[in-house]
């Protein structure tokens, strides 16, 4: 069954809508107190009252985040390059990697605050260590399964391996590139929120826990929110950039 494109583009608002209506009656009709279970009434009103501090704590988080995810693009692409470009460095690398993303970074958190103290390095540190390992698999995964047939034909023609991994790998790895982003970005507003909580001053996560700690939920909910919204907005962001600078990766989905 065919949708139609207007059906298609405001689908995710429907849905949202439709969300938030039944939230906000199941609410209302069994009567859940505000700190157990606000509605997004209540939640919409702390942006009303408090709308300063969650816009305060909204940029903090942002900025140390987008820090964060700017080191794992750089590392990511780095040390993607180098597994996926060499079999020696992807049998030895690859399973160490592996071995440190099944880490719980919560875990890794206060060993942070003991090198580099409460505030923004762990908030830093954090978002980059818990993003940049899938841009790094995306882009060893793109280089790594470059067809052999394809590369045996390059050789012929004269190109080295160089120009192969340059001129046909990378840009073969486009699409796994920005799909990792999509993914990292909101990798990355989790751990720096997680670090905000365990050992921040300020930013969303630290009020987040100090508005559960004194049963504010409506407040912690609104924090909450002001995340997901950033998050989406970025991963929306990524999505735009990579449809107009990957679009022969998108034929089969350009006449729907």
């Amino acid at each position: 069954m065919k949708v139609s494109k207007n059906v298609e583009r405001w689908s995710p608002v429907i849905v949202l809508v439709f969300a938030l209506l039944l939230w906000q009656v199941i609410v209302t009709v069994f009567n859940v107190a505000d700190f157990i279970f606000p509605s997004p009434w209540q939640i919409a009103l702390q942006f009303t009252e408090f709308g300063g501090p969650l816009l305060e704590a909204a940029w903090k988080t942002f900025w140390v985040t987008m820090v964060g995810f700017g080191l794992s693009i750089v590392v990511g692409v780095l040390l993607g390059f180098l597994i996926g470009s060499s079999r020696l460095a992807y049998t030895a690398l690859y399973p160490l990697m592996v071995a440190f993303n099944a880490v719980p970074k919560a875990a890794v958190v206060p060993i942070l605050v003991v090198w580099f103290g409460i505030g923004l390095g762990p908030g830093i540190l954090t978002a980059f260590l818990i993003s940049f390992f899938p841009i790094t698999v995306n882009i060893a995964t793109g280089l790594a399964t470059l067809e052999p047939e394809l590369e045996d034909v390059l050789r012929v023609l004269g190109a080295k391996r160089w120009d192969v991994l340059v001129k046909v790998g990378l840009p073969r790895s486009m699409p796994y590139f920005y799909g990792s982003l999509k993914i990292a970005i909101t990798l990355a507003f989790v751990g720096t929120v997680l670090a905000e909580m365990t050992a921040g001053d300020s930013g969303i996560g630290y009020l987040i826990s100090s508005a559960g700690s004194q049963q504010r939920t409506p407040l912690a909910f609104a924090g909450l929110v002001t995340i997901g919204a950033m998050a989406m907005a970025m991963y929306e962001l990524f999505s735009w950039v990579e449809k107009r600078t990957t679009g022969w990766a998108h034929r089969g989905t350009q006449g729907e």
